[in-house]
C-alpha cells in the first residue's frame, strides 16, 4: 500500500476564523442598536444612515453572512480536509474565497447603509454585488468539488453530503432570485413582479434558512460533535433518510411565509404540507446528534463545547418544531407580521448557529493552535450568560406577538375594534423591548467573553500553516462491492452523488415556481390598476431606500379584524406592476396597502405625510417612527427617470411607446400639484425633492381598486 505525505491548508481555516470573531462582534453590536431604536427612537441618531430601516437590513446580513457564514466556511474547511484526507484544491482558489467573501461583506455594509437595496429580505443586495457573491460562490464550490475528487478515502462521509447540498441549493436560490435588471450602478428591478415575485423570493427566504443557516451546520455537527464527545455517530442510516428526505422537503416550504396573502390556493396549501411534513427529518437529525452523547452526559456536564452544542441541538428541534406549527394556517393567523416570528427567528440565529458556532471553536481553535484553551471557567460562563440572554431575548418577544394579536382583534360589545389605531397596540409592547434590549446585552457580553477566550487562546499557542500528514493513496474503486448498498456506492461516486443532490432539491422549486411564471392563468390583471407614473415610481424607489418595509406591510389579508382596520382584502391583481413586491413580513406601524384609498383608516393628507415624515413626535408623542427630514432636503436624479421606464417596459409593464421621452415632463405636472397642496398648507417645497415623490407613492396605494375607481 502506497503511503502519501500531503499537507493540511490551516491558514485559510485561521482565516475565517479570525474573520468570524471580528464581524461577529459588529453584527451584535447593530443587533443591539436595533434593539434600542424599537424602545427609543433616539437611538435612531437623527442620521439618515442610522435609522432603523437602513440597520435593520445590515444586521440580518451580517448575521447571516459575516458572523455565521465565516463560522461555516472555517468549519467545512477544517473538517473537509480531515474527512477527505486530501489538502484543499487550490491555494488560489482559497484566498480568493476568504478575500472575496470580506469584500462581499464590507460592500453590504456600504451599501445598505447607503440606501442601495432591492428590498428583498436576505436577498437585499444590488446586482454587482449578486454577481460577485456568484463568482465567489463558484470559487467556494469549485474548491470543495475539487477537494472531494482528489480525497484519499473511498466514502464520502455524511458531512460531506450536507455541504455539497449546501453549495448546489445555495446556488440554485441566489441565481433564480436575483435576476434583475440593471437601471444604473447600484439600482435595478427584479425581472418577477407581485405575486410572482413573492414566491420566488419566499422560496429563496425560507431556503435560505434551509441551505446555509442548517444544512451545512448539519453537517459540522455530524463532525464536530462525534470529535468533541469521542463518540461515533448515533446511526448511519438514521443520517441517510435525515439528508434526502430534509434537502426534497424543504425547498417546497417558502409559501408558508405568504398564507392568507394575494396568492393560488394550491400554492398555500403544498407550503403547508411540506412544512408539517419537515418535521420527521428535522428531529430525527436532533434526536441522531443527541443519542450520540449516550454515555457521554459526565463531559457535557465539564465540557462548555459540548453544552453549546446540546443547546444548539435543543434550539434545533425546538425551531423546527415550532417552523411548521407557524405554517398551520390557523397559528400564522397568530404569528404572521407579529414579535412571534421574530423570536422564532433569533431562536434559530442565537441558539441553533450561534450554539453551535461557539461550541465548534471552543473545541477547533485549540486543536489548531496546539494549545488548550485559555479558560474552561470563562467558557462555561459564557454558556450560562448566553443561554440566560437567549431565554431573556426570545420570551418577552413571544409574549409580544401574542399580545399584540389579541389587541388587534379585540371588539367592543358594539362589534367595533377596541383598537382601531395600529399604534395603541405598539406602545403596549414597548415594555417587552426592554426585557429583549436586556438580554441581546447579556448575549452580546457572553460574546465578548467568548472573544476575549479566544484571543488569549490563539495569542498564547502556534500554528502549523501547511500541516503535514499521511495517508494511503486511493486505488480504483469504482466497481460496485458485493452486498453493497446502493448507498454506499454513491458515496463512492462524488459525481452522481452530487447530481442525485441537484435533482432532489430542483423539484419542489420548479412545481412552485414555473407555474406562476404564466401570467395569464395564474394572476388575472384588474383594469382599474394602472402602471406607476414616473414620480409615484421614484417615490415608491425611495421608500425601498429607506428600508419602509422592514416595518409596514402592504398586504390586508382576508381576516375581519384586518379589512375593518384597513380596508378591503388584497387582491392578486394589484401587484401586477411591483418590482419588487412589498407584502412585508413585520408590522411594526401599520399596514399600508390602502395608504391612498381616501376613506381608509390609514389615508392621510398630503400635509399629514410631510409632518410626520419631518416631525413624527408631534405628531403622536408616542410613536416610535424616526424623523426623515432629510427627504426635503435631497433631490431626486431626474436622469434616471427614462432608463427607469425603458426598464419596467422590458419588463412588461404597459406604458405607451415611447413614454420614456416625456417621463420627465409628466413627473413636474404630478410633483406640482403635490407642492401646490402643501403650498396651500404654508409648506414650500421643491418638485425635484425626495419628499413629493414619496407622498405620491402614498397616496397611490390602493387607490386604483378603491369603490370611487371602480365605479368609473
Amino acid at each position: 500500500m502506497e503511503i502519501q505525505q500531503f499537507y493540511y491548508d490551516n491558514k485559510t481555516v485561521r482565516n475565517f476564523i479570525l474573520a468570524t470573531m471580528i464581524w461577529g462582534a459588529v453584527a451584535l453590536l447593530v443587533g443591539l442598536v436595533i434593539s434600542l431604536q424599537l424602545a427609543f427612537p433616539a437611538f435612531n441618531m437623527g442620521f439618515e444612515f442610522t435609522t432603523f430601516g437602513r440597520t435593520r437590513p445590515l444586521h440580518t446580513n451580517a448575521v447571516i453572512f459575516a458572523f455565521i457564514g465565516n463560522a461555516m466556511f472555517a468549519g467545512i474547511y477544517y473538517s473537509l480536509q480531515r474527512v477527505l484526507k486530501a489538502r484543499l484544491f487550490n491555494d488560489l482558489l482559497s484566498k480568493i474565497h476568504f478575500w472575496g467573501w470580506q469584500i462581499i461583506i464590507l460592500c453590504a455594509a456600504l451599501t445598505l447603509l447607503s440606501g442601495f437595496t432591492t428590498g428583498k429580505e436576505y436577498a437585499e443586495l444590488e446586482w454587482p454585488i449578486d454577481l460577485l457573491i456568484a463568482l465567489i460562490w463558484v470559487a467556494f464550490g469549485v474548491n470543495m468539488i475539487g477537494t472531494i475528487l482528489t480525497r484519499r478515502v473511498k466514502h464520502i462521509y455524511a458531512s460531506v453530503w450536507w455541504y455539497l447540498a449546501t453549495f448546489l441549493g445555495v446556488a440554485v436560490l441566489h441565481i433564480v432570485n436575483s435576476i434583475e435588471i440593471p437601471v444604473s450602478f447600484l439600482k435595478s428591478y427584479p425581472v418577477y413582479a407581485g405575486a410572482q415575485d413573492a414566491v420566488v423570493q419566499w422560496w429563496y427566504g425560507h431556503n435560505a434558512v434551509a441551505f446555509f443557516l442548517t444544512t451545512p451546520w448539519l453537517g459540522l455537527m455530524y463532525y464536530y460533535l462525534p470529535k468533541a464527545s469521542n463518540r461515533p455517530i448515533y446511526s448511519y442510516q438514521l443520517s441517510i433518510i435525515h439528508f434526502w428526505t430534509l434537502i426534497f422537503l424543504y425547498m417546497w416550504s417558502g409559501p408558508h411565509h405568504l398564507l392568507y396573502q394575494a396568492l393560488p390556493d394550491w400554492v398555500q396549501a403544498l407550503g403547508v404540507t411540506f412544512s408539517i411534513m419537515l418535521i420527521a427529518p428535522s428531529w430525527g437529525g436532533m434526536i441522531n446528534g443527541l443519542l450520540t452523547l449516550r454515555g457521554a452526559w459526565d463531559k457535557v456536564r465539564d465540557n462548555a463545547d459540548l453544552k453549546f452544542i446540546v443547546i444548539s441541538l435543543t434550539a434545533y428541534g425546538m425551531a423546527t418544531f415550532e417552523g411548521p406549527m407557524m405554517s398551520l394556517k390557523s397559528v400564522n393567523a397568530i404569528s404572521h407580521f407579529s414579535d412571534w416570528t421574530i423570536a422564532h427567528t433569533h431562536i434559530a440565529g442565537m441558539a441553533w448557529n450561534g450554539g453551535l458556532i461557539f461550541g465548534m471553536f471552543y473545541w477547533l481553535v485549540p486543536k489548531l493552535f496546539s494549545i488548550p484553551l485559555y479558560s474552561k471557567k470563562l467558557a462555561n460562563t459564557h454558556f450560562w450568560i448566553a443561554t440566560l440572554g437567549i431565554l431573556m431575548f426570545a420570551i418577552p418577544l413571544y409574549w409580544a406577538g401574542i399580545t399584540q394579536w389579541l389587541m388587534l382583534r379585540e371588539y367592543t360589545p358594539d362589534g367595533l375594534l377596541a383598537y382601531p389605531i395600529f399604534l395603541e397596540t405598539t406602545t403596549q409592547i414597548i415594555p417587552l423591548y426592554y426585557f429583549r434590549i436586556v438580554g441581546g446585552v447579556l448575549y452580546f457580553s457572553g460574546f465578548l467573553l467568548f472573544f476575549y477566550n479566544i484571543f488569549k487562546t490563539v495569542n498564547a499557542g502556534s500554528i502549523v500553516a501547511d500541516e503535514a500528514v499521511e495517508a494511503p493513496v486511493l486505488t480504483d474503486s469504482s466497481a460496485r462491492k458485493y452486498g453493497e448498498s446502493f448507498h454506499r456506492l454513491i458515496e463512492r461516486k462524488g459525481v452522481i452523488f452530487a447530481v442525485l443532490v441537484f435533482i432532489a432539491l430542483a423539484i419542489g422549486g420548479a412545481v412552485e415556481i414555473i407555474p406562476m411564471l404564466k401570467i395569464e392563468s395564474n394572476i388575472p390583471k384588474i383594469a382599474a390598476v394602472t402602471p406607476y407614473t414616473p414620480l409615484e415610481l421614484t417615490g415608491r424607489d425611495i421608500y425601498i431606500s429607506n428600508g419602509c418595509y422592514n416595518c409596514h406591510s402592504q398586504q390586508v389579508r382576508p381576516l375581519r379584524y384586518e379589512t375593518d382596520r384597513y380596508g378591503e382584502y388584497s387582491k392578486i391583481g394589484e401587484f401586477v406592476y411591483d418590482h419588487p413586491f412589498q407584502w412585508g413580513s413585520r408590522r411594526t406601524g401599520p399596514d399600508l396597502a390602502r395608504a391612498g384609498y381616501v376613506g381608509s383608516s390609514t389615508y392621510k393628507t398630503t400635509i399629514w405625510h410631510y409632518n410626520h415624515f419631518t416631525k413624527p413626535l408631534e405628531i403622536n408623542p408616542q410613536t416610535i417612527m424616526p424623523a426623515y427630514a432629510w427627504l426635503s432636503a435631497k433631490t431626486v436624479n431626474l436622469n434616471q427617470i427614462p432608463v427607469k421606464i425603458r426598464v419596467m417596459s422590458m419588463l412588461g409593464v404597459p406604458y405607451s411607446k415611447d413614454y420614456d421621452k416625456k417621463a420627465i415632463s409628466d413627473y413636474g405636472v404630478q410633483a406640482q400639484q403635490i407642492v401646490d397642496e402643501l403650498k396651500l398648507s404654508g409648506v414650500v417645497i421643491a418638485p425635484d425633492k425626495e419628499m413629493v415623490a414619496l407622498i405620491a407613492y402614498l397616496h397611490k396605494l390602493g387607490r386604483d381598486i378603491s369603490p370611487a375607481n371602480q365605479k368609473k
